[in-house]
Formats: structure tokens, sequence, C-alpha cells
């Protein structure tokens, strides 16, 4: 395979035994966003502003210029630094928890949006492929949330409320207060916690949710 900056990568494909090595006991749910690329249901976050960010200047300078070469390398940077934060996060996790749900939010459909640049800068799909085979081989239960309401509803009484944020028109509320049971969410860590708790309900159902 040879990328666009002039590097080839030879791949080989090879069959080795799954070896199950020890992680955590507890479970954790992940909203996935373009404020945060990730938020997890216990705080944690994997932030948007991450180094590769400090290349978009010189990119821009090289575009300008027309240094083709040059723009050329700085994209194979940009990619090998987003992946790498991608790798050193999904590894966290699997290494930490028994089962990771995650939302299954379209970046496909969000890309034809004027949200194009955010939603292909984070890096969903390859945050999910990562955390899906990572788990496969270290014996870690791994599922995609239909993430449906789960940003409007309050985690700890279920209603949605007046005060939830609403689809895309409420992207800049960031907390807000349940009308029914006065809890302060964060919009983000609110979602986690709700993407975790219909995992829980998968799991004791046994039945995938469509």
């Amino acid at each position: 395979m040879r990328e666009a900056a002039g590097i080839s990568y030879f791949n080989v494909q090879v069959e080795v035994p799954v070896q199950t090595v020890p992680h955590g006991a507890s479970a954790i749910g992940i909203d996935l966003g373009l404020k945060d690329v990730a938020v997890c249901s216990d705080g944690s976050r994997l932030e948007a502003t991450q180094p590769y960010r400090a290349l978009e200047q010189k990119l821009g300078l090289a575009q300008r210029a027309r240094q083709h070469k040059r723009v050329k390398a700085i994209h194979a940077k940009i990619k090998n630094r987003r992946k790498d934060a991608l790798h050193q996060f999904s590894g966290r996790l699997v290494r930490q928890h028994a089962a990771i749900f995650v939302g299954n939010v379209s970046a496909s459909q969000l890309a034809k949006t004027r949200m194009a640049k955010s939603v292909l800068d984070a890096g969903w799909s390859m945050l999910r492929t990562q955390l899906r085979y990572k788990a496969m081989a270290h014996g870690v239960v791994f599922e995609e949330i239909d993430e449906a309401y789960t940003t409007q509803a309050c985690s700890c009484c279920g209603s949605i409320s007046a005060s939830s944020p609403k689809g895309r028109a409420g992207l800049g509320i960031r907390e807000w207060v349940c009308m029914a049971c006065g809890t302060r969410h964060d919009r983000d860590i609110n979602a986690a916690r709700n993407i975790l708790a219909l995992g829980h309900e998968r799991l004791a159902g046994g039945i995938p949710r469509l």
C-alpha cells in the first residue's frame, strides 16, 4: 500500500489465537461528539483539540503556497497523530473495563451537513473499529447502542423535560437542569450514562435491540 505522501507499507495477514488478558470488571458508556470526540459515563474525555490540530496552520500555509509534496506530508502526519490518539484512548478503555457501549451516531449522515469537517476530523468510525477489534481480542463485551433521546432524557429519572437539549438546535446547550428531578447535567456525560444504561438493558435481555 502506498500513501499519498509517498510512504509505502507492506501488510501481511496472519491468524493467531485469541489471548484473553486481565481487564477491569466495570462497564462504561461512550457518547461521541464534536466538542469532544468521546465523552465517557465516568466523566473521562477524548478532546477534539489533540496535538495534530497544531499542524493545521502549517497545512494552510503549504496549501496557499501550492507546496503539494509538503501538503501530502502534513496530511499524513495529521492522520498518524489522530490514529495514535484514538489508539491510546481505545486501548485504555479496553484494559479498564469488561463491557463497552458506544452510541451509533452516523458519521456518514453528519458528513453531509455543514459540520462535515469536524465530523471527519473526529474519527468516530475509526474509534469504534478500534474498540470493536480490541474488545474482541481481550474478551471484552462491545456493543453499539441506539442513541436516540440519550441526550434529552435525564439519566437519573428518565424524563424528557422542556429544559433538555433538543437535536442539532440544542448543540449549544452544554449543561441543563432536569425540571422533573432537579438534577444538573453535563450534556455529554448524561448521554453517555444513558448509553451505559441501555447497554446494561441489552445484556440483561439477551436480545439485540433493533
